[in-house]
């Protein structure tokens, strides 16, 4: 079983990365719980939301002790990053925030979500990046899922799914340079 934590900001597409996970891993026939939580406000409030992946049944969605988080901005990170399990992963966006945890204990990933995303042709796509990122680390889903989803999605949007491909591909890159 693994739990993951994705936070940020509203509009940086923490609740839709969140989504792809879960039906990623609904589709490989895995147990699968998403739950989102956000602010009031239609863009710039707070937002996150927790994806449980597993292969028996889950017992409770909550995620209070994530094995990865997914921070997309600074405030989400060190809110979120003192919850994280012991020998888990903080993937940051270090476009936007520093990547001082403060602990000995967890791999944090410093991910320049945004310069990627803006490489790969649109910077709302950092959120796929460190999708990129998560996948390659932990092969919670297979890459293929992902794909599968985004092309689901964004059929009628050719730029939009390629902008959103190519991030999630250079996320997984990131890694494999490393």
């Amino acid at each position: 079983m693994i739990r993951i934590l994705l936070a940020g900001q509203g509009g940086q597409g923490v609740l839709s990365a969140g989504k792809f996970l879960a039906e990623s891993g609904m589709r490989e026939g895995k147990e699968v719980s998403y739950l989102p939580a956000y602010g009031p406000e239609m863009r710039g409030g707070t937002a996150n939301c927790s994806v449980v992946i597993a292969e028996e049944p889950i017992a409770s969605p909550l995620c209070v002790e994530p094995d990865v988080l997914i921070a997309l901005n600074s405030p989400s990170f060190h809110k979120f990053a003192p919850r994280v399990k012991s020998g888990g992963i903080i993937i940051v966006n270090g476009s936007l925030s520093d990547c001082y945890a403060g602990r000995e204990d967890v791999q944090v990933i410093d991910l320049p979500a945004n310069d990627l995303a803006l490489e790969a042709g649109d910077v709302r796509a950092a959120n796929m990046a460190a999708l990129g990122v998560l996948c390659a680390m932990t092969g919670v889903v297979r890459d293929k899922s992902i794909v599968n989803c985004l092309q689901e999605k964004f059929c009628a949007k050719p730029r939009v799914l390629e902008c959103n491909q190519k991030a999630f591909e250079a996320g997984i890159g990131f890694v494999n340079k490393k």
